[in-house]
């Protein structure tokens, strides 16, 4: 008798969640945001360079999330991909990648937001 929680027969309740859908979209936006910009960066996804900007990106983006929510900036999905966007592309101008504003799809509000809060 097989046992009723193998594994074979779970099922991935988290993914019939909305909130957890939503996150799954949101991520799926902020990756494929990222390769369109290192494509036109021409820049390798291995560049070793990447991962402390992913880092760094990623820490950034987890703080402002929650305040740019409070202050309505991220009320849509591609919205919060886009401050994703603009964390990443901060972070990689620190790392010495200059990244021409007109490489990625600019949101005046959300960079002055970032650049207000997070010098």
């Amino acid at each position: 008798m097989k046992n009723e929680e193998s594994p074979e027969n779970s099922q991935d309740e988290w993914g019939h969640d909305p909130s957890v859908q939503m996150m799954r979209r949101i991520f799926a936006r902020m990756e494929g945001s990222q390769e369109d910009l290192l494509k036109l960066l021409k820049l390798s996804p291995l560049d070793g360079r990447l991962r402390r900007v992913r880092e760094s990106a990623l820490r950034l983006f987890e703080q402002a999330w929650p305040q740019a929510e409070r202050k309505g900036l991220t009320q849509r999905e591609e919205d919060a991909a886009t401050l994703y966007l603009h964390c990443f592309v901060r972070m990689l101008n620190r790392e010495g990648i200059k990244v021409p504003p007109e490489s990625f799809p600019g949101n005046q509000i959300i960079f002055d937001f970032l650049s207000e809060k997070f010098r």
